[in-house]
């Protein structure tokens, strides 16, 4: 079965059986419960949608499109685009909600529904559970003839999002041209062969080399940027001696870079290099997921900010922000989210504002890297027994560290110093994840082998 129901959307694996992958009556089912619940807050609603560049992407979105149109509902149809450049469209068109039709970093089978609100942000718990609702009892009113919605084209917005990024006050551009970077783009074949490379462009990046191109959506690698994945950016980086590389997921909201001797930055250190350039220019607290590197912490400390973790997941890191009043947080998986922007992970203003705080210190890419606290994660997981307690178990393992400062508000988080371990149950596997920081490889191991010790022993 791949068809996972979220509060973020709903996403599947292309054919098979309704109801247990992402099939044409579960893409017209689950537009119509969400168009139907826009409805009751407005009689005439409009949907901002837009796609990335994967293979289904056209079947999809044509029946998401037809979908909206016949619940009498209007499209801003904004065709290939990024999740964050629907995301900006939804506020920029004071529209009711939007679809971004992506599977983010999933592999080439995958596509989904990411659902939105009139604010550009994913639907709360509330409202995904009430469009899951919806759905499953079928109770959607189609509009007649002479109500049905209408569907206009817009391809201005990649220079609208463009033109904001240009506009940020820390996004310097002359400071940029002035660097005469080169860059390699892995564009996965998506989205990002469009946008990133028109926006370094627009930055005054001149030597641009761009891999995997062509628009295919047949993915040259497994499109998650980890390490294993991005050895022929890091190839190309040392054999064309460029400045540093650029890797994004198929839709341009996760953001990870390579140094220019081809090891990488740190998918981690994305948002915390990001945080570094807005601290240095406004004081304010930082957020990002109890999953992410404490190095975040630790350097908002050093600019007399409070750090505060939040739930996996990017609705909630938002929430998380709002609350704080944060001036910047984000995911540790590249995420980046600039509250004075938009409320949505971005990929390209993160393109942006590193690239300024890279021009201005006027350091290499691993000079820059080396300036952060050396922090290393050790991720792993374990199979969940049918009818297991988590809650209980998780109990257990808080009672044993009694001593040590504990977050309880996703699985359970224990502090130990700087060091850390994540213990959560997975919202789309029957397993645990064991996320476990320290300031050595084999120290973070070592401290994931404990707790998973501890797992087994109570199990």
């Amino acid at each position: 079965m791949s068809l996972i129901k979220s509060i973020s959307g709903i996403r599947g694996t292309i054919g098979g059986l309704p109801g247990e992958n992402l099939t044409p009556l579960d893409v017209v089912k689950f537009t119509a419960a969400y168009g139907s619940l826009l409805k009751e807050k407005q009689p005439r609603p409009s949907v901002v949608v837009g796609r990335d560049g994967r293979i289904s992407g056209p079947l999809v979105h044509s029946l998401v499109v037809q979908t909206l149109i016949a619940l009498g509902i209007d499209v801003i149809d904004l065709g290939v685009s990024t999740t964050p450049t629907v995301e900006f469209a939804v506020v920029e068109e004071k529209a009711t909600g939007g679809i971004i039709l992506t599977a983010s970093h999933n592999p080439r089978q995958w596509n989904a529904l990411k659902l939105l609100n009139e604010q550009g942000e994913f639907l709360s718990a509330e409202a995904g559970k009430i469009v899951l609702e919806i759905g499953e009892k079928s109770q959607m009113y189609f509009a007649s003839v002479d109500e049905l919605g209408t569907v206009r084209s817009d391809e201005t917005y990649l220079q609208k999002h463009i033109a904001a990024i240009l506009n940020y006050p820390l996004v310097d551009a002359p400071a940029i041209a002035a660097a005469h970077f080169s860059v390699v783009v892995d564009a996965i074949n998506s989205s990002g062969a469009i946008y990133v490379p028109a926006l370094l462009n627009a930055l005054g990046v001149q030597q641009v080399t761009v891999l995997n191109e062509a628009l295919t959506g047949d993915f040259a690698h497994n499109p998650e940027p980890l390490p294993e994945h991005l050895t022929e950016l890091s190839k190309a980086v040392v054999d064309q001696q460029a400045h540093l590389g650029i890797a994004v997921d198929p839709d341009v909201d996760r953001l990870c870079f390579v140094n220019e001797d081809g090891s990488l930055f740190g998918e981690e250190y994305t948002l915390v290099a990001v945080a570094d350039h807005i601290l240095s220019n406004r004081s304010g607290n930082t957020v990002s997921n109890m999953s992410s590197t404490a190095a975040l912490k630790v350097l908002t400390r050093q600019y007399g900010g409070d750090y505060h973790a939040a739930a996996v997941g990017e609705v909630n890191v938002v929430s998380k922000m709002k609350a704080v009043q944060a001036v910047i947080g984000g995911e540790g998986n590249g995420g980046v989210i600039v509250p004075d922007f938009h409320y949505g992970r971005d990929a390209l203003i993160g393109i942006g504002l590193f690239l300024t705080l890279l021009a201005k210190r006027k350091l290499s890419m691993t000079a820059l890297r080396a300036t952060y606290p050396e922090f290393h994660i050790s991720k792993n997981k374990i199979d969940l027994q049918p009818g297991l307690d988590l809650a209980a178990l998780f109990s257990k393992i808080q009672a044993k560290y009694v001593g040590q400062p504990m977050l309880t508000e996703d699985g359970l988080r224990i502090e130990f110093g700087d060091d850390w371990v994540h213990l959560r149950g997975s919202n789309t596997e029957p397993i645990i994840r064991i996320y476990a920081e320290s300031t050595t490889p084999d120290a973070a191991r070592d401290l994931a082998q404990r707790l998973m010790a501890d797992i087994q022993g109570l199990v």
